[in-house]
């Protein structure tokens, strides 16, 4: 550890391993410590062990769940947009040669009481009980706008301003009725409350048009998601990291970040001390350095079934509008079973989550809860929502924010590029990395 180095890196977090592994590949020598004696941090996969030990230390593993190390647990419920963000770091970095996929069977949405498939072809649109044939063929009428649109061809505007008009004018302008305007801004855009009807409608057209370009990427849902559990995503950039010389410690305490002038020059564990001109960290190692923004629920359940009401698929999304539910924000339940390599054969697991609105927030989720059937065994966690009061410009201190309620990565890609543009003043471009093919044949030639 006594060694001088450019960059310093606390907890494996995603985050923090995308970025180690992008300075790493651009010939910064990086150090890279976890508290933890498993990578991923707060985006990590548990087995059944780690999980026990994390939410309930005293009590013993019960025998009738299986093997523990055929579990991979996320502790964060989030899916990989086929056509997002996230897909473009490991494309372009071929982290991908690391990691194996498998795509999430559908995407559904909660409306009166029963839950609903989001179309996902033509034909399905057709059958789907969300809007009668009058509405449907409005809502026909919206797409085909946002899919004939070009920035620089105004006869495709059609009167509108997506930079000016807010989404609620646009919803007007093609007379979509309330339950049609949730199931876009909420099954599609994915947003998490209704904030978004007064902003202008450039933001959400640009989510209907990631969405629907993911589901057009497969076909069946816009998701996909790593076999053995999201935790292998970190553990794959940070692969990619130690390729590129990063080093590694894990199961290695931080006891504090050390500073000269109010500029922070290294950190110190135990006895020993490292140095470097900039530490990125996860707000765990900073907590004096961010401010608290809310808090998420989140209930990780064991089932031994598949979600009613899904045909049996072995992968879910829910989504349960705020409004459906009398609620500010949105309750998300994501489902995954043993064909992902995250629990043993028969088993499912499931989360549901949630922005914390009262004092009471396991009853917040109760709605997604209830969608699940019989519940096996489950774990209830709060988490603070944090985010970085200073850039770190002025003490080199760069704070990632906490994983959020969103149900996908695109936030945390956001998060990398805004880092690494406060690191180093400029915006990221991402290199394409030589695949093991070409690699292979340089070493040959």
């Amino acid at each position: 550890m006594d060694e001088q180095y450019d960059i310093i890196v606390l907890g494996t977090g995603l985050t923090e391993c995308i970025l180690s592994g992008i300075f790493s590949v651009e010939g910064k020598k990086v150090l890279h410590i976890d508290r933890n004696d498993y990578y991923g941090g707060e985006s990590a996969s548990l087995n059944l062990n780690q999980l026990f030990h994390k939410y309930r230390p005293d009590a013993s593993v019960p025998s009738d769940l299986g093997r523990e190390r055929d579990y991979n647990i996320d502790l964060i419920p989030k899916f990989m947009m086929a056509n997002g963000e996230i897909v473009r770091f490991l494309t372009h970095t071929d982290v991908t040669r690391y990691l194996e996929f498998k795509q999430i069977s559908g995407s559904y949405v909660y409306r009166d009481g029963k839950i609903c498939k989001v179309p996902a072809t033509e034909a399905e649109a057709v059958t789907s009980p969300l809007m009668g044939m009058v509405e449907k063929r409005r809502l026909q009428k919206f797409f085909e706008f946002i899919q004939n649109w070009k920035d620089d061809d105004e006869s495709t505007h059609d009167g509108v301003d997506l930079d000016k008009s807010t989404m609620v004018q646009l919803y007007e302008k093609f007379g979509l009725e309330p339950g049609t305007q949730d199931f876009i801004g909420h099954a599609m855009a994915l947003h998490l409350d209704d904030d978004y009807l007064q902003k202008t409608a450039r933001e959400t057209v640009d989510k209907i048009i990631l969405y629907v370009a993911s589901i057009a990427r497969y076909g069946k849902s816009p998701y996909i998601y790593p076999l053995h559990g999201l935790g292998e995503l970190p553990q794959s950039f940070a692969r990619l990291s130690a390729i590129y010389g990063g080093t590694y410690m894990l199961d290695h305490a931080v006891d504090e970040i050390l500073y000269e002038n109010g500029v922070a020059v290294g950190v110190r564990s135990g006895e020993q001390k490292a140095t470097a001109k900039q530490i990125i960290c996860d707000p765990s190692y900073a907590a004096s350095k961010v401010k608290t923004a809310g808090k998420v629920v989140r209930a990780i359940c064991l089932l031994k079934h598949p979600i009613p009401e899904t045909g049996e698929a072995d992968s879910v999304q829910i989504v349960i509008p705020q409004n459906q539910v009398g609620r500010k924000h949105d309750v998300y339940v994501a489902c995954v079973s043993s064909n992902h390599n995250v629990c043993p054969k028969d088993m499912y697991l499931a989360i549901a989550s949630t922005i914390v609105e009262t004092d009471e927030p396991e009853k917040e989720i109760q709605a997604g809860l209830d969608l699940m059937g019989p519940i096996h065994d489950k774990f209830i966690s709060i988490t603070d929502l944090t985010e970085p009061e200073c850039d770190g410009s002025s003490d080199q201190v760069f704070v990632s924010r906490s994983y959020d309620a969103t149900s996908h990565f695109e936030t945390v890609c956001d998060d990398v590029k805004d880092i690494y543009r406060r690191m180093t003043g400029s915006d990221l471009v991402l290199k394409q990395r030589p695949t093991q093919e070409q690699e292979q044949a340089e070493m040959n030639a």
